[in-house]
């Protein structure tokens, strides 16, 4: 298969830019290729955090085989940890996981956030809609058996950013509920979270971890890169970086407070599509409006069964107010002393920037693509994200590539690509990693 990059004596570069036909070829190669028998198992562990306990569930893929594995050029086997993005749990981005395992026998480890598994069924399939007929709302489950009674919170609607999102629908969380205890200590638990998956399935010794984080997920993965000692590198396609930046590519801040649970509908998926069909030149879309919101509304039946609630926004916008009141929350529930508490929301907000100080691990290479027909992920704002990194003093190194065609959901199939854009991914996060991209190659 020929290679992506470009090589040079002990360099790997990859291209600017993709072009459509090159992904096409690259896809049939990576997916020519033998399959490599693998098992998934999911995991759901239980871990104690901020004087509460929260269940957290992983689908791990590896082959069957450990010595499938690749092994890096530091000696160590490689594996991945994911997490998805807004609106989902695992299985949206497991055709990904799929990939890197089956076609190039990758571990992964695919973590759900906290509160987005549905833990009374197996299948992981919420029951019902995201508003119930009675006005009541789903809200996460972050403990097996805990369940949030209406009396928890308040039903909110409001219109500040209508003209991006439409009326968006809030499950509050009323102070002195277990519900306001757990919106205001979910970052805590989200950080020791990943960390246990990294400890119990990646441990240090063994393994070399490629941190990736699709969307809203992509603020945890790279929250994370300093946090474990053998995360060596983020692997991104279509995922936020940093929060701080992040905040700055949106060009807006997240008004609500930390209290605030975003509970999906129809409309989160119209604001993907109709941006969508406007950068592919579908000019005629508005034209055949009736069939456009007749085919949301069948997508919408079908993501129902997926969390659709998002408590994560005070953190992906970077929202110091949000962040500084759910510390504050958080210390007052657990009597911290006035010292202790000011630690505790620097620690919240440090979340969203890179660490910094003597003895801080150094940002591990950065490597981003996106896609030609994202909402969202632009050149435009990947611009003022490099002008961003590009600031800090140690820089660090990163790359961005275009890719000629996808969309934000990199997996959704199109002509010619029944995969999406998970086997040309897969094939350019194998070579950088073989490469020497996340070692010590600058």
């Amino acid at each position: 298969m020929d290679t992506i990059g470009t090589r040079g004596i002990g360099t790997w570069e990859p291209p600017a830019r993709i072009a459509k036909d090159q992904i096409l070829a690259v896809s049939q190669s990576v997916l020519a290729l033998p399959d490599i028998a693998m098992r998934r198992t999911e995991h759901v562990f239980r871990i104690a955090v901020a004087e509460m306990e929260w269940d957290i569930g992983v689908m791990v893929t590896e082959p069957e085989d450990p010595a499938r594995i690749p092994v890096g050029p530091d000696g160590r086997r490689c594996g991945f940890i994911m997490v998805h993005g807004g609106a989902s749990d695992w299985r949206s981005i497991e055709p990904h996981a799929l990939m890197l395992t089956r076609k190039k026998g990758f571990k992964v480890c695919n973590m759900t956030f906290p509160g987005r598994l549905w833990l009374d069924d197996p299948s992981r399939d919420w029951p019902g809609d995201t508003t119930m007929p009675d006005g009541s709302l789903r809200t996460p489950v972050w403990l097996k058996g805990e369940h949030i009674s209406r009396d928890q919170y308040e039903v909110v609607t409001e219109a500040s950013f209508r003209h991006i999102y439409g009326t968006r629908t809030f499950a509050r969380a009323r102070p002195g509920t277990r519900y306001w205890d757990r919106m205001a200590a979910w970052p805590l638990a989200f950080e020791a979270a990943m960390k246990e998956v990294c400890r119990r399935h990646m441990p240090e010794d063994m393994f070399s971890i490629f941190s990736h984080g699709h969307s809203t997920g992509g603020p945890f993965s790279h929250m994370i890169l300093q946090r474990v000692p053998n995360i060596v590198g983020l692997t991104g396609i279509e995922n936020s970086p940093f929060a701080f930046i992040f905040r700055e590519m949106t060009g807006h801040d997240w008004p609500n407070p930390f209290a605030d649970l975003l509970v999906r509908n129809w409309r989160e998926l119209a604001r993907y599509r109709g941006a969508e069909l406007h950068m592919m030149g579908d000019n005629d879309a508005l034209l055949r409006l009736p069939l456009v919101m007749e085919e949301l509304f069948e997508q919408w039946d079908r993501a129902k069964r997926f969390p659709q609630i998002k408590a994560e926004y005070a953190l992906h916008i970077h929202s110091i107010p949000a962040l500084s009141a759910a510390a504050r929350a958080t210390a007052a529930r657990l009597r911290l002393t006035e010292r202790d508490t000011e630690a505790l929301v620097a620690r919240y907000i440090g979340y969203g920037r890179p660490l910094e100080g003597p003895g801080v691990k150094p940002i591990p290479p950065l490597l981003y693509c996106i896609n030609k027909f994202s909402r969202d992920h632009t050149p435009e704002k990947y611009a003022i994200m490099a002008a961003r990194y590009c600031d800090m003093r140690p820089t660090p190194k990163f790359r961005v590539i275009e890719l000629g065609t996808g969309v934000h959901s990199y997996w959704r199939p199109e002509e010619g690509l029944p995969h999406g854009l998970t086997p040309v991914v897969a094939q350019l996060w194998s070579e950088a990693i073989d490469a020497g991209y996340y070692h010590g190659q600058r």
